[in-house]
């Protein structure tokens, strides 16, 4: 990627009216998502991806949980469709036939995690989103970290992942201070590496791809550091993506709008009072719904 002393700025709420929908429409134009994860005890961030995907239009969502047990403790969001992540996860796939899929938020460090992510980086031709313990099992494994040079290889630009420095620092072999000192070299050591469009969480969130220099969000505010807000912007990508294949909304401009929309709506509720000391992810998913429909 070309040098640039200064990232330019996210400015992408124009992309909202290519979600425009047409009278007729059904759920199938909004696309079916699927998201993986919910490992025992982490079942609240796959649910909390579920919920922002949802809310943020995917016409159906798709929770695929690894805890048996959690799997059939959704009852407060019935529109979510829960199910066991069953271990033969390239033939649930292939039945599923998912629009866009998600993995990573509670996934653990399984063999069912891994077997899970191994069948999802051999999916073909639909966006996909890699966040939280999938970033760190990749980090780990030479082999999926090549499994997912390969992906993008032969389907480029449809591969985003969403590190937060200690994500990134793992898959730099670095450290979290260093990713921190340094984010636009950070984030270009990323797109190298793995030849995906990256999410680099944080202050001024920055997004880059190959194709693609480093852009930053000056929206957010300190709010946001709490436990599932990088839940919720991983299921909204998805929920974006997932329209986009049928509304001309390509994944990196459903990352950039999911990330500006992410922080605009944060900066709306602690204007409103609400935050920046406790405000929550479902508070800001319900905030996004908002902010997206007055730009509609």
């Amino acid at each position: 990627m070309p040098d640039a002393t200064s990232p330019n700025n996210l400015n992408c709420f124009a992309y909202i009216k290519r979600l425009k929908r047409d009278p007729a429409e059904s759920k199938a134009d909004a696309g079916k998502v699927v998201l993986i994860g919910g490992a025992p005890g982490m079942a609240g961030a796959i649910v909390l991806a579920g919920k922002a995907c949802l809310h943020l239009g995917a016409g159906w969502t798709v929770l695929e949980m690894l805890d048996a047990a959690s799997a059939h403790l959704v009852p407060e969001q019935a529109e979510l469709m829960v199910r066991f992540a069953k271990p033969d996860a390239a033939i649930e796939l292939a039945e599923l036939k998912p629009d866009c899929i998600a993995i990573g938020p509670g996934l653990g460090n399984s063999l069912a995690a891994m077997d899970w992510l191994t069948a999802v980086l051999a999916y073909p031709a639909i966006p996909l989103i890699i966040d939280a313990d999938a970033l760190n099992l990749i980090s780990q494994n030479e082999t999926l970290l090549q499994r997912l040079r390969n992906r993008n290889q032969a389907f480029p630009l449809l591969t985003v992942l969403t590190p937060h420095p200690g994500e990134a620092a793992r898959l730099l072999n670095s450290t979290g201070t260093q990713v921190q000192d340094d984010r636009i070299a950070s984030i270009r050591a990323l797109v190298e590496l793995t030849r995906s469009i990256v999410i680099l969480k944080g202050q001024h969130t920055l997004i880059a791809s190959p194709a693609h220099t480093p852009l930053q969000c000056l929206q957010g505010n300190a709010g946001m550091a709490t436990g599932g807000m990088g839940d919720v912007l991983t299921g909204s990508i998805a929920a974006l993506a997932a329209q986009g294949i049928r509304h001309e909304l390509d994944l990196w401009e459903a990352s950039c709008l999911a990330v500006e929309l992410h922080a605009s709506a944060a900066d709306a509720l602690v204007n409103q009072g609400v935050g920046p000391i406790g405000l929550t992810p479902t508070e800001l998913i319900l905030e996004m719904r908002s902010v997206l429909n007055q730009n509609y």
